[in-house]
């Protein structure tokens, strides 16, 4: 699904040695992902264009099969061998950050029994973005009533609405956020807060899930299924749902091609306001659902560390301009891998910019 308007110009000929060399690479001992960025030596950036390993660890060559070993080059074009640790989606939801420290996730608290209090938009602070908004906007934790939480990624509406009267508004997030990774039945109900945040059934019900795409696992001895998005979208009430993000504001477009090195910001109910840069476009990756669950994603964003579990939804957009990349969905403790917010439009028919 590699369309010549996705990727920058100068990354095309890298593309097509990606494509004929990615299933070899990722078939080798440690290899969780191959994607397209920029080689690095030393800690520091040398601007060369490479097609980058992405490792669980790396290894010293001496524990490596000659089979396992990557090459420092692929049909001319230079590699580059990242650690970037196991790739999870649904990481373990952690308490929102306090006073700019990331918390521990072993320190997550019991989700408490009783309903949070309604903060008015106007008296938000960094502590608040776990709880309940009327109407609620990008930035905030959400959830199908069987998970623990996500993020309120922002409001949109059916691609085929437009030009005319939109009949139906969304919250856009992750399938894992609002369909508990295809195990939701459509007309569920989506809470906000989040359950681990206090949201409880009837009185914090925002939304019903209205469809998703469903995420594709792959099974030992069965080819290797691609998926593209994880994303899903949950129908509520025009009043409730706002389309503007908390510290990021109202979108002002989608940009189909983002590069290596763009500056990028995210808000999610976990890690609130957060900056990184794009490090690799293109990347597929093998990415962890849990209890042995691992699903393959094809043209996937991978930006520096600028999230933590509960995240998940969240809409990454440009720093500079506010247009919208990425929906995020997964990540570790060195990177966030992030859906193209083109492929998430088309999958599930919608609009995030008018």
């Amino acid at each position: 699904m590699i369309e010549k308007n996705m990727l920058p110009k100068e990354f095309l000929s890298l593309a097509t040695v990606q494509a004929s060399e990615e299933n070899a690479l990722l078939d080798r001992q440690n290899v969780v992902g191959v994607a397209l960025g920029t080689k690095w030596s030393g800690g520091t950036d040398t601007g060369e264009k490479a097609i980058t390993v992405l490792v669980d660890t790396k290894l010293p060559s001496e524990l490596l099969r000659d089979d396992d070993l990557i090459p420092a080059t692929l049909s001319g074009v230079p590699t580059d061998v990242q650690q970037v640790g196991v790739l999870q989606a649904g990481r373990t939801v952690a308490p929102p950050k306090v006073n700019g420290a990331s918390p521990s996730l072993a320190e997550a608290p019991a989700a408490p029994p009783v309903r949070q209090v309604e903060t008015p938009r106007e008296a938000v602070d960094p502590l608040t973005l776990a709880r309940r908004f009327r109407p609620a906007f990008g930035g905030v934790s959400v959830g199908h009533f069987q998970i623990t939480a996500g993020t309120y990624g922002t409001a949109v509406y059916d691609a085929a609405a437009l030009p005319g009267i939109p009949p139906r508004f969304y919250i856009l997030s992750n399938n894992h956020v609002l369909a508990n990774t295809n195990a939701a039945a459509i007309g569920d109900p989506i809470l906000q807060p989040g359950p681990f945040d206090g949201g409880v059934i009837p009185s914090d019900i925002i939304a019903r899930l209205s469809r998703y795409v469903p995420i594709k696992f792959i099974t030992p001895g069965q080819p290797v299924p691609l998926n593209f998005v994880d994303a899903a979208v949950a129908e509520g009430q025009f009043h409730d749902l706002d389309r503007r993000i908390f510290w990021v504001g109202d979108l002002r477009g989608v940009n189909p091609a983002p590069t290596v090195g763009l500056a990028v910001q995210k808000t999610g109910r976990t890690t609130n306001w957060t900056t990184g840069r794009i490090t690799n476009i293109n990347a597929t990756v093998d990415v962890n659902y849990g209890g042995g669950r691992v699903a393959r994603f094809a043209n996937q964003l991978l930006t520096t560390n600028m999230s933590a579990g509960g995240d998940s939804g969240s809409i990454v957009a440009e720093l500079d301009n506010d247009f919208a990349v990425g929906l995020l969905f997964a990540g570790s403790p060195a990177v966030t891998v992030v859906n193209r917010i083109t492929l998430v439009e088309a999958a599930l028919g919608i609009r995030v910019y008018p």
